[in-house]
């Protein structure tokens, strides 16, 4: 992506906290930023209440991309609990701390800097073995110690974002992949089996392989706590009854028809560049999403739309109808380049399931925001707006999109053919 405007750039003075809460996004942190000299110092002054050492460990669903092609949400979501759930039990067990809201596939824990690394390991590899003896779909995990910074309910900074990308992007269905910070805290002699995983080293050094090692024989999984779900008791009662009778047809077609909703979802991938030091560069893009949301804010719709929430440099939003998101969408491109910010933008429709959470905020799952995903993110360039196929046949007599072509590509095995403008 393009470059960030210089620092400080196109901060608002204030913060419309009042009107709507910024799910993902440390407002407060962010207005005293602004009001600092916006220094290397002033940036660690800051951040330093928030720093946190330990180990982020990160979970990543496999093949969800071909699953999603033959079944309807409420089974992939199905699927996709019980594997979260058992990491989830065993990492509380051992000390750790959910880390978010799991609302897609992803999972991610903390351990403290007192955890044993050996008993991390065992544990991890005890949660492989059980889900893929009781899972349909398997998962990758990757895991890494090091320093973090816990904000709004997120770890942030370099290394943070470094194993996230590594746990999505580099693992596979039951891999157990860790960094050379945790191997290091390994004791000596231990009887873990690693191997060197290919590509150059990043932010946070080589990665390895645990290919076997000791199980834990005492840690109890807790399994009364739920993982923390954006789901209301009464569909989360809903969705283990469609996990235990997968094959159920007339069950998963009732609470399709009673939980989802059409809508149409818009992901924006702000312009994100390197600063001078991380922690310059984890405030500047975080006063850059805070324009971002500002920006979203001033051009929503009275009524029909919902921030869902501005994460990093991502935000999303949700809308009923797909004419007014794509304006959304266009708008918002040319709002942010005239601030110097560049966006890349995706836009797709379809069945979701929506709702508050229990922390306040929104969150959303389902198809479309995959794909909106893939469009703008994995596929997309900077300063472009993409659009599902579903959102071109709906706004294709409504609107003129002149300038948008058709784009065929293959992601995760799967054709897909979007457009470009």
């Amino acid at each position: 992506m393009a470059s960030e405007p210089p620092t400080g750039a196109y901060i608002p003075g204030t913060f419309d906290t009042e009107r709507r809460s910024a799910a993902g996004l440390p407002l407060a942190l962010i207005e005293q930023w602004r009001d600092t000299g916006q220094s290397h110092d002033d940036a660690r002054r800051l951040l330093g209440r928030f720093a946190a050492r330990g180990y982020s460990v990160v979970s990543d669903s496999a093949g969800l991309t071909k699953l999603s092609q033959r079944l309807g949400l409420l089974e992939v979501l199905a699927l996709i609990d019980r594997p979260k759930r058992i990491l989830h039990a065993h990492a509380r067990a051992i000390g750790g701390e959910a880390v978010g809201v799991w609302a897609a596939d992803n999972a991610q824990m903390f351990h403290p800097e007192s955890a044993d690394a050996g008993v991390l390991l065992s544990v991890l590899l005890k949660v492989q073995d059980e889900i893929g003896r009781s899972c349909r779909v398997r998962i990758g995990i990757g895991a890494h110690y090091g320093s973090f910074y816990g904000l709004a309910g997120g770890l942030y900074g370099p290394e943070a974002d470094a194993i996230e990308d590594i746990a999505e992007n580099h693992t596979e269905g039951g891999e157990l992949a860790v960094t050379g910070a945790v191997v290091d805290r390994l004791p000596p002699g231990h009887s873990f089996v690693l191997r060197r995983k290919d590509g150059p080293e990043g932010v946070v050094g080589g990665v390895y392989q645990v290919l076997d090692g000791p199980r834990p024989g005492d840690v109890r999984p807790v399994e009364e706590l739920r993982y923390p779900i954006p789901y209301s008791a009464a569909f989360y009662a809903d969705l283990l009854r469609l996990e235990r009778c997968p094959e159920d047809v007339e069950l998963a077609g009732r609470l399709a028809a009673e939980h989802l909703q059409d809508r149409t979802v818009v992901l924006v991938e702000r312009s994100v560049a390197a600063a001078e030091t991380p922690e310059l560069g984890l405030l500047r893009g975080l006063a850059l999403s805070a324009v971002l949301r500002e920006t979203g804010l001033a051009l929503m719709p009275a009524r029909g739309a919902v921030e869902i929430k501005i994460a990093g440099p991502l935000a999303l939003y949700l809308f009923e109808a797909a004419a007014p998101a794509v304006r959304f969408a266009r708008r918002l491109r040319a709002d942010l380049a005239e601030r110097e910010i560049v966006c890349r933008i995706g836009v797709a429709a379809g069945p979701v399931l929506a709702g508050e959470t229990p922390g306040g905020g929104w969150d959303v799952a389902g198809a479309p925001v995959n794909l909106a995903s893939k469009m703008a993110q994995d596929l997309g360039r900077a300063g472009r707006v993409y659009l599902s196929e579903a959102v071109r046949e709906q706004v294709n007599e409504a609107m003129h999109l002149d300038g948008f072509t058709a784009v065929q590509r293959t992601i995760s095995g799967v054709e897909m053919t979007f457009f470009e403008g």
